[in-house]
């Protein structure tokens, strides 16, 4: 009689895939960044901005933007957590609040899809991503390429916003998800799983975003 078959092992928690979302809050330009993860595997699947610029000095329909176009992304990757960037405490009020806001709008177009978020202090990506929490943008950029294998970016002065929410992304990982603020414990894609009826509300494609 043959020995019964031993129920194969599940694989080791660090080593499931996870996808983590990166965003840099901005009120002109926001930078978003999706990386998947898989142990010390890090694949990038995107980074981009959000440009605002055209939409004039209307705010609320800036932050529209930003919750519409995260809602898009959310559907189209299905990130299982957000990294994003604290707001810097600067001198203008104005400027502060309306940057908290941005950064509102994003945590709650993922708090709606039921995605854990963690907030970072500027100088706490840079630290963990140069070694220097005083580091420029264009050297987070450098340290990324050469860390990521990313190919040189052409237009590099307007994709340091992108390069800067990859690098939330990247701190994100690096601290292991040990600072997750709790929403429910699911990530959109369990969510989807568990409730297929809404797979209508999801792209349901994987393809490469353009530029907005």
């Amino acid at each position: 009689m043959p020995a019964p078959l031993r129920p194969r092992p599940a694989p080791a928690p660090d080593l499931l895939p996870k996808i983590i979302m990166g965003v840099d809050p901005g009120t002109q330009i926001m930078g978003y960044a999706l990386i998947e993860v898989r142990g010390q595997r890090v694949d990038v699947l995107c980074y981009d901005v959000i440009n605002m610029k055209s939409l004039g000095s209307n705010h609320a329909v800036k932050l529209k933007r930003i919750f519409d176009r995260m809602l898009e992304l959310i559907d189209e990757y299905l990130p299982d957590e957000l990294a994003i960037e604290a707001p810097f405490f600067g001198v203008n009020v104005q400027s502060m609040l309306k940057l908290g806001r941005a950064q509102g709008v994003a945590i709650a177009a993922a708090l709606s899809r039921q995605i854990p978020y963690v907030e970072y202090a500027p100088t706490k990506v840079k630290q963990s991503v140069t070694g220097s929490g005083s580091a420029t943008k264009e050297q987070v950029a450098h340290m990324l390429r050469q860390t990521l294998k990313l190919p040189p970016i052409a237009e590099a002065s307007t994709f340091l916003d992108a390069t800067d929410a990859l690098a939330v992304a990247l701190c994100h990982h690096y601290m292991k998800g040990n600072n997750v603020t709790a929403s429910g414990g699911k990530s959109w894609g369990k969510f989807l799983a568990e409730n297929p009826e809404r797979l209508g509300a999801s792209t349901g494609k994987k393809k490469a975003p353009a530029k907005s």
